[in-house]
């Protein structure tokens, strides 16, 4: 191993942005550790000399916040509170040259891929029998779990593409054996996450695998829950679902985002789907796996998106009814196929019919959660705050859905990161408040 200076061996990650990077975060602070790093991750006070930010370059708001970040600790740099700041991630995949030309602070700029030569910089070893190994930065009993990286797919609004290049898979004998690690650890709820898990095998073994790698996964001791995230609508792999209904340890939630409904923006967004499609591809997701909660994301405000269009997305919305939804502005991204178009959709437009779905979506989420008042639910437990251990049921994911919410009295005992039984005795818009059972 490499000798380094005694100087260098404090390190603080900043990570921005989606789960996939916190994944890359974790294994990035898996090989310092190994390489006797001192490794903290976003500490609010930290003597490390060397801080490396994790950058997100999705859409306007998020390449902001990185910006933002990165200046921050430039400013720190400049001030002598530390040694080294290195940046990763998308945004420094997609824009390292002009990064390099406006922050010269940064000791270096490194791509999405580029964890070994980052490594290097910092005089230390990139251990291939690591790989799969991290460091977790969420609570010991969940982890996101990334099955593939990069994407295949031509939507027009994307930039995923051009920060993570195409769909490689994992190989499932890879991902049983981090699995196997994970849940020695105490990890008890895998979150499957890829750009899209539904192309899953296609590239490692010519056909779609995704049910092949559930069951394995299922079959790992120690696993109570395995969740699906970013599932692409067109040409779902239907046997998935038969799975998840053969697997107690399945979550019953699908997380798929269509983006649009109405015919006109599905082309423009060169999504693969119709809108007929759409409706009988959720229908049937229904019908096959009963009681199943589904989550999907939208875009407010693609160009060309006419009035007719919003009220077709918001129609679809009303009578569908989501368990769990979000819906994002359009982002002009410079080098994907929508920026040849004009962003004609005045801004102000664009939230107002973000803010109009959202509104209804907080109506269905109140009448969906009232209906759950006097049932009892198996509640994974995140965490205690503000007087209450907040949990989760198998239909919501960490982070952005729903939470249950127990009262923290002296008679209550509950250990985080672990399951009990929950009756619901009130609700809110996106919350449940409950009892042990």
């Amino acid at each position: 191993m490499k000798v380094r200076s005694q100087l260098a061996n404090k390190v603080n990650v900043i990570t921005l942005g989606c789960s996939k990077n916190i994944v890359d975060s974790e294994v990035l602070m898996g090989q310092l550790r190994a390489n006797q790093f001192d490794v903290t991750h976003e500490a609010e006070t930290s003597d490390a000399n060397i801080v490396i930010i994790n950058t997100c370059g999705f859409i306007d708001n998020a390449k902001q916040e990185s910006i933002d970040t990165i200046l921050r600790y430039a400013d720190e740099k400049e001030a002598g509170k530390l040694q080294k700041l290195y940046v990763t991630g998308c945004l420094s995949q997609r824009y390292k040259d002009d990064l390099e030309a406006e922050i010269p602070q940064v000791d270096a700029y490194f791509g999405t891929l580029e964890l070994p030569q980052l490594m290097k910089t910092l005089e230390a070893d990139y251990m291939h029998e690591l790989v799969g190994e991290r460091l977790l930065t969420t609570p010991q009993h969940y982890a996101y779990f990334k099955i593939a990286e990069g994407c295949n797919r031509p939507c027009s609004f994307c930039a995923i593409p051009l920060m993570r290049g195409k769909h490689v898979d994992r190989p499932i004998e890879d991902l049983v054996r981090d699995a196997k690690r994970l849940a020695l650890q105490g990890t008890k709820e895998l979150i499957l996450i890829a750009q899209d898990l539904t192309y899953y095998g296609l590239q490692a073994y010519g056909e779609r695998k995704l049910a092949d790698l559930l069951r394995h996964l299922s079959d790992v001791e120690g696993i109570d829950w395995i969740r699906m995230q970013y599932a692409y609508p067109s040409q779902f792999p239907m046997d998935a679902l038969d799975v998840m209904n053969e697997r107690s340890n399945i979550c019953k939630y699908l997380d798929m985002p269509l983006q649009h409904v109405s015919d006109n923006m599905l082309k423009t967004m060169r999504r693969g789907i119709s809108r007929r499609r759409t409706i009988e591809l959720v229908d049937t997701i229904r019908q096959r796996v009963p009681g199943i909660a589904l989550r999907t994301t939208l875009i407010a405000g693609h160009p060309g998106e006419t009035q007719q269009d919003f009220e077709d997305l918001y129609n679809f919305v009303e009578e569908t009814r989501f368990d769990r939804l979000g819906i994002f502005t359009y982002s002009h991204e410079d080098n994907t196929h929508s920026y040849s178009m004009p962003d004609d959709v005045p801004a102000e437009v664009k939230q107002d019919r973000a803010d109009q779905i959202m509104e209804l979506q907080q109506g269905i989420s109140m009448d969906l959660n009232e209906q759950k008042v006097g049932q009892t639910y198996k509640v994974l437990f995140d965490r205690k705050e503000s007087g209450y251990f907040v949990g989760r049921t198998e239909f919501d994911s960490p982070e952005v859905d729903n939470e249950v919410l127990v009262p923290a009295t002296k008679d209550t005992f509950v250990r985080l990161g672990d399951f009990a039984q929950v009756k619901i005795h009130e609700a809110s818009d996106f919350d449940l408040y409950g009892t042990l059972v």
